[in-house]
């Protein structure tokens, strides 16, 4: 028929409104959580020329440290996946939340450069709970109709996240130190946990997440994730096109004062440009879904379609180096930053559409632990890069065709993506 293994995006039956209220609750505590994180982890590449020169750092160091910060995390994604699927987002993520605020908080109160690296990469491990924990939520709580909107609206996010930390971490440091901007962005944490208990008592999952479990082991595993072909389209997928998001949240603001002279002050406003642009890629990669599925595509043409679109989108991103304006490179950066977003919001839904809801946090922790693994290598490459005076050319074309071998890298593993609401319906 012509519309087998569709989901029908139209005919949706109505529903309660308390249990509206509690979904779009979630949405909203998941996306600043989201930015909590962004906000914590931006902190230190912001105040970078202050804290170098009071440690001492170069360039070679600073790429070490992000690197060690990288590995970090992926070290932590190990169990991560596990702790989530096995304990539940709400319990999980809570926990997360208040020990990565702990561990910003310790970074002011560092006696030597042992102790900062310490609290950092605490920090960095805590973290990392948080995409596992957000696919996780979406899989088990939102319908397919709202999941990819909900995705696209906390993977803005981070990209709020990277605007506000410039607007305001810098000039809170100015007036009154970096330590206090470390203390005041793990103070947030704890208020928003406060919100995130009383927010989340009345979530139950959905009857597909409680029905396709039926007759399958409670728990997930490690081996079971990866015989999923699905498991390793993920992790590619992730490895291929996370390193540039990380290149390009922790090395931003030195490109822009390496490449176009702009100070520490200056630099706030082509930042908070490019990752604007950004959260706009989400969005619109959230709302794209719905429109496609409307059409009467199938998910797995919905998807790819979407991550054909942002894959040409990012490749005119080396024309950033060739102009002679911050603003106008913002633009561009900003441009590839959308397509980012927008690519990364549809392997998050995905994962959530196709992953059974009792493993989603293990194969997102495994795909982010690609991910993570591969942005150590990038701050690693780009700090021999800039001290070897190659510069940041390289890492820009580089950039440019990655999201197109990371959507090949994908069909190739999973020609046909089957969402569990299709094996249901």
């Amino acid at each position: 028929m012509a519309t087998e293994g569709r989901v029908d995006a139209t005919q949706e039956a109505p529903e309660d409104p308390g249990l509206v209220r509690t979904r779009r609750l979630l949405i909203a505590l998941l996306f600043f959580g989201t930015i909590i994180n962004y906000v914590d982890r931006q902190v230190l590449s912001l105040l970078k020329p202050t804290i170098s020169a009071e440690y001492g750092w170069g360039d070679a160091e600073f790429a070490h440290f992000a690197a060690a910060s990288q590995l970090a995390a992926a070290g932590a994604l190990l169990f991560v996946g596990w702790i989530i699927d096995r304990f539940g987002v709400r319990l999980a993520y809570g926990a997360a939340v208040a020990l990565w605020s702990v561990a910003g908080m310790a970074h002011a109160v560092a006696a030597t450069v042992t102790q900062f690296v310490s609290a950092r990469v605490a920090l960095i491990a805590f973290e990392s709970v948080n995409t596992p924990a957000v696919v996780k939520a979406a899989a088990e709580y939102l319908p397919i109709q709202q999941r990819t909107i909900g995705l696209g609206i906390i993977n803005t996010a981070p990209n709020i996240g990277n605007i506000l930390a410039p607007l305001t971490v810098v000039p809170f440091a100015m007036v009154f130190g970096w330590k206090a901007a470390f203390i005041v962005t793990g103070l947030l944490g704890f208020v928003w946990l406060a919100f995130w208990i009383a927010g989340t008592a009345k979530l139950r999952p959905l009857p597909r997440a409680r029905a396709a479990e039926k007759g399958t082991p409670a728990r997930s595993s490690y081996s079971e994730a990866f015989a999923d072909r699905k498991t390793w389209a993920i992790a590619g997928a992730k490895a291929i096109t996370d390193m540039f998001w990380w290149f390009f949240t922790f090395w931003l603001p030195d490109l822009f004062n390496k490449v176009f002279n702009l100070s520490q002050t200056e630099l706030v406003g082509p930042t908070a440009l490019a990752f604007s642009l950004a959260a706009l890629g989400a969005l619109f990669a959230g709302k794209l879904f719905g429109v496609l599925l409307g059409t009467g595509r199938t998910v797995n043409s919905a998807r790819k379609t979407g991550m054909l679109l942002f894959a040409c989108v990012i490749v005119p991103i080396p024309l950033a180096l060739s102009v002679e304006s911050a603003w106008t490179a913002a633009a561009i950066i900003g441009l590839g930053l959308f397509a980012h977003q927008g690519f990364s919001t549809n392997i998050f839904g995905f994962a959530a559409d196709a992953v059974p809801a009792r493993r989603v946090a293990t194969v997102m922790a495994i795909g982010a632990i690609a991910g993570n693994i591969a942005g150590f290598g990038i701050q690693e490459v780009t700090g021999v890069l800039l001290s070897s005076g190659v510069g940041y050319a390289p890492l820009f074309w580089a950039a440019a065709g990655a999201y197109l071998l990371a959507l090949a890298w994908i069909h190739l593993l999973v020609p046909r993506i089957v969402a569990e609401d299709e094996r249901m319906g």
